[in-house]
This record gives structure tokens, sequence and C-alpha cells, in this order.
């Protein structure tokens, strides 16, 4: 008998395209993927539930599937994920559309689960909190094969009062590291060069398992892996950087000179509402000692503006901070209420139209800080991981860009560039996030 389709649909973050890939690699072994719905007889939804927008964009996405159940092959309907995770019953309730509703925790109990609806037509639902579980298995990229996101640890003990993380994921906890090494080294076997390191928090990796944070000895466990050529560790807190993990980036000639740190304000004043642990002096202190320590780092981070209580004293305090900090690289989010978040209830919410002008100031502000530090590097040359061909122009990162949040190296080469492959790139133009290009031969300096 023919084996059934099976459709994955993957919304929201690194950590849940994670989560799309192992849930993909467990149905490989008894039914065929399709990356077409209309052929699917089984269609996953791996929701978001992290803020108002994603959690919009889940629930449309649910709807616009279920009308593949009348109208092509579709049989079973499926949502897994954070929002799932979240609101539980009351969304089974809400969308009755649904066949199968499965938690964060419950992936092992899928393929159960999908027989029970096919054989005894019934509904199920699981889903189970839990401070343990952390989602392992053999793994279907949906990513290029030359790059991967590895997670090294679920869950997050900070308690920011935006944030509903916790209560979706449950308390921090590493994976063993062992595990992790495992998985890159059967990932570079099939053709990985760049791992991401992705995490609630990479910074506090091995504290639960080890007690002290392991990072750094994590990177240079990895990088003894040849076929890894690039290591990128994303979503640092500030306040947590250790010297550890600032030498072993520094010194080590595999770990991009890329830091994420993710410091949502600046101004004291928020950050004690936010009830995040860093303050402006060690955020200033340990951004400092970064750029002083890493040659030739770049620097990301992303700002929530509109939190409650934000005054134009707190605002005008980070708009400086931005202007005399300059950041490479740096996003933006309007501050969004979350029920069940203490944030929610708090006194002082900002009208949505000052929390669009605010983030629209602070962008115009990073475009041309953007654009005169991407101006100095006309004439460098750069390492580029090739990502395509747009029929004119090759595109591709260098170690400057982590995939879907920087900008691109577009380029010319009189010599045909493959996926996947590395190429010396000479910086000839600048955009205010992208440069433009052409190959230079390989003796270059």
């Amino acid at each position: 008998m023919e084996k059934l389709k099976v459709g994955v649909i993957n919304l929201g973050c690194d950590k849940n395209r994670i989560d799309s890939e192992i849930i993909i690699g467990s149905l490989s072994e008894r039914y065929n993927m399709t990356n077409d719905p209309k052929l699917a007889d089984i269609i996953l939804v791996n929701t978001c539930g992290f803020i108002e927008s994603s959690k919009q964009e889940s629930i449309d996405t649910i709807l616009e599937m279920s009308k593949y159940k009348e109208e092509y092959k579709c049989t079973v309907l499926i949502a897994t994920g954070c929002l799932t995770q979240r609101y539980g019953s009351e969304l089974l309730e809400l969308m009755p559309e649904l066949d199968i509703m499965l938690g964060v925790n419950d992936y092992d109990k899928l393929l159960s689960s999908i027989e029970d609806v096919l054989l005894k037509k019934i509904k199920v639902q699981y889903c189970s909190y839990s401070d343990e579980n952390i989602n392992e298995g053999q793994r279907v990229l949906t990513t290029e094969t030359y790059s991967a996101y590895v997670r090294i640890s679920e869950g997050c003990d900070n308690a920011c009062t935006y944030c509903a993380i916790p209560n979706i994921r449950g308390k921090y906890r590493s994976r063993k590291m062992e595990n992790i090494v495992q998985e890159v080294k059967e990932l570079s076997e099939h053709g990985c060069k760049e791992i991401i390191l992705v995490a609630q928090d990479t910074t506090r990796y091995g504290v639960d398992l080890y007690g002290e944070k392991n990072l750094h000895t994590l990177i240079s466990r990895i990088s003894e892996i040849s076929k890894i050529e690039w290591i990128r560790v994303l979503y640092c807190y500030a306040e947590e950087i250790t010297d550890e993990i600032i030498n072993e980036i520094a010194s080590n000639d595999k770990v991009c000179k890329y830091v994420d740190i993710p410091i949502q304000h600046i101004s004291d004043d928020i950050l004690k509402l936010m009830k995040r642990k860093g303050r402006k002096s060690i955020i200033t202190e340990n951004i400092n000692k970064m750029r002083a320590s890493i040659e030739g780092l770049i620097l990301r981070t992303t700002l929530i503006v509109g939190f409650p209580g934000e005054t134009e004293e707190n605002f005008n305090e980070l708009k400086q901070f931005i202007k005399e900090t300059k950041f490479d690289k740096l996003g933006v989010f309007q501050y969004s209420m979350e029920e069940g978040t203490e944030a929610c209830v708090m006194k002082d919410q900002v009208p949505e139209e000052i929390k669009a002008k605010r983030e629209e100031e602070l962008m115009i502000i990073q475009q041309d800080i953007s654009k005169k530090i991407n101006t100095k590097k006309i004439g460098r040359i750069y390492k580029v991981l090739v990502e395509g061909f747009d029929g004119e122009t090759y595109y591709g990162r260098n170690y400057e860009m982590a995939p879907e949040v920087d900008g691109t190296i577009f380029f010319e080469s009189n010599k045909v560039c493959n996926k996947g492959e590395f190429v010396k790139v000479r910086v000839t133009k600048a955009l205010e996030y992208d440069l433009i290009g052409v190959v230079c031969c390989e003796s270059c300096k």
C-alpha cells in the first residue's frame, strides 16, 4: 500500500524550526514527506505563540490548511508548537477543524496519535508541561545542508515581565555536551559547514548540568570537528558574558566574530520593570570589553520600544545609547501585550501610535549607522558562503551576517560558484544593510 504523504509547515523562531526538523525525521520513518500541502494526506502546522502577530499568523495558517480537508487530499490536520502548548484545550474548542493538538513536550506521541485518528476516528490532544524534556532525535534539515541551527538548551529561568516563554517551554535545562557534539558531527557528515548555536540564553549553557557556565568548552569541542568551518553563537545575555567566552571567541579561528546580545533596553528604569537582570553599567562594560578583546567583532542587538511606563526621557536615553554604541546590526520590536504576563496588567501602557513612531525613529538612526559602517568595508576582502544565484548575480553571507536576520553580499564571478562553497569577495559598493562585490583570486589578501 502506498504510504500517506505528510506536509509540515513551520512558523516562528529557529528553535521551532529545529523541533519541526525532528518531527519530520520521525514522520519520515512511516510516511512520505511533501512540500506541497495540496498533495498531503496529513498536514502539520508547527505554531508560534510568542507575540500577538505570530499567534495570529499561526491561527490564520491553521484555518487556511483546514480548507485543504475540503478542497484537496487532507484527512488529518495537526497543530503543534508554542501556541498549542500555551492555550491547550481552549484552542481545540475554538478550532474544531483540528484533529490532533500536541504541545512542545509531546512529539513522541505524534505517530500513535495519527494512527488513533486514522483508525479510531477520534480527536487527540496532549499538552503536558515539562521542566525536563528536551526534544532530540534524527533531524531532516529544512535549511540548506551547508548551514544548520543547533539547540544547546531548552527553556528559560528568567522572569522577564513581557515574556511567556518560561510558561511554555519550562525552566532552563542544558543538553548534554556529548549529545550536542555528536549531532554536529552527524550534520558535518551530511555537508554542514556552518553551525549556529541557539537557546533562550546561550551564555548560561551548562550551569545546571556542570555547575558552571560551559559555553566556551562546548565551542572548543565543536571546533575540533574538521568539516565545520564556521561556528556562530546567537542570543547571548550581555550581563552573562564571561571572560572565558570572550577569550574563546577571540582566539578560535572557527568562531564567527559575531555576538548577538538582545539587551531589549538600556534605561535602568525600564530594565527593572522588565525584570531583566542586566543594567546599563554591566551591559556597557561588557560591550566595551568584547570590542577591546575581539578583533573584527560584529555586535547585534534587539530592542523593545513602547514598554509600559517608557517615558520620553527613557526613550531618549535609549536613542542616545544607540547613537553612541553604534551596533553593527539592530532590530526593533514594538512592545506586544501578552496575556498571562506581568507587563500585560501594568499601568502606563504606551499608545500604539507612539510605539510605531519610536520604532521608526530608532530604525532611521540605525540605518544611518549601518550605512556608515558598511561604507568603511569598501575594498575589504571577505570569505563568503555562497547561498545562490538569482540569474544575474550570486549572493551569500560573510561572518558578519547571520541567516534570515542580517544583510546579504551580492557579487559577480567569472567562474561558477556552487551553493555551500566559500569564495573570496572584494567589496566594491555598500548599501544600508547589504554589500556588493566581486570574486577575487585565491591569492588575494
